[in-house]
């Protein structure tokens, strides 16, 4: 479920993590699904532990988490490399949470990284996932670059100009909320995110990406804009799983301005029409017949 703004807020989030010497790696094992985790556990656990969280990033709805190896103890291959940066790419995909708080629940906890923070005060970064969906890879740049680079993510949704969008998206066939869905030609948005600015564009999520005009692609792209703004201010959507948390384990905020999405039924709170729900590409839209039109 985590899109753009649960992922910007995570980001922001662990700040705090942010500097922290990585002097304990803990990989928990239970009865659970196993997270997918890269290179195997053992690798992975030796070359995080002695490194430092320089930085935290966002590729569209994937977290990068800088480290650089300082420990004057490793061996002399890790030695030879200590400048070089590694990246620990996390993809939470459905209930994947990155917290520095008391998680939901123990059990459920796929990562632990301990260590001391810039001040000297103990700090700790877990990686929570439910279901177990979520990915951790650990790359260097150029496995960055295999992860999140330009072959793999289109631009941010945040950072598109319409010009770019048009560009990527205006000439296609496809349906307009399956072609705003593609990771490849616009990093970020999911279906959730997609139902709700399509909603306030007013443009039926049927509608042919080629049989829009440009002033409705320039519009849809401000209303983009703004809807990823509002939900990154109230710190993304919670729904009624109560999966999504932020890195201090509260719930997001977002979730009372949804206007279709999970409503169908219900008197859309424009028109009092009662939003639709149908099937585009295997995935539920949400729209409203009267106020979107097609």
């Amino acid at each position: 479920m985590p899109e753009l703004p649960e992922v910007e807020t995570m980001r922001r989030g662990i700040a705090p993590a942010v500097g922290m010497r990585i002097d304990r790696v803990e990989i928990p094992r239970g009865r659970l699904r196993p997270l997918l985790i890269e290179p195997a556990p053992p690798q992975f656990a030796s070359h995080v532990r002695g490194s430092v969280l320089e930085a935290a990033e966002r590729f569209g709805k994937r977290l990068a988490l800088r480290l650089r190896a300082t420990d004057a103890k490793s061996s002399r291959a890790r030695l030879a490399t200590a400048a070089t940066p590694r990246w620990l790419v996390v993809e939470p995909r459905m209930t994947g949470l990155l917290l520095v708080a008391e998680p939901p629940t123990q059990e459920h906890v796929r990562l632990r990284l301990g260590g001391e923070s810039p001040a000297g005060r103990p700090a700790e970064l877990l990686f929570w996932d439910r279901r177990g969906l979520g990915t951790l890879r650990l790359v260097d740049a150029d496995g960055l670059a295999r992860l999140c680079g330009e072959d793999r993510l289109g631009p941010d949704a945040l950072e598109i100009s319409a010009a770019e969008l048009i560009t990527r998206l205006g000439g296609s066939a496809r349906a307009v909320k399956v072609a705003l869905l593609d990771q490849k030609a616009l990093a970020g948005v999911g279906n959730l995110y997609a139902a709700e600015i399509l909603f306030r564009a007013g443009i039926d999520p049927r509608t042919r990406c080629s049989r829009l005009s440009r002033p409705r692609w320039r519009r849809l792209h401000a209303v983009m804009q703004e809807v990823l703004a509002e939900a990154i201010e109230l710190e993304g959507s919670t729904l009624s799983d109560a999966t999504y948390r932020t890195a201090l384990n509260e719930p997001g905020r977002y979730q009372a301005r949804h206007q279709v999405y999970g409503r169908a039924g219900q008197p859309c709170q424009v028109c009092g029409t009662d939003v639709t729900r149908i099937v585009q590409a295997q995935r539920s839209t949400f729209f409203c017949r009267a106020c979107q039109v097609r």
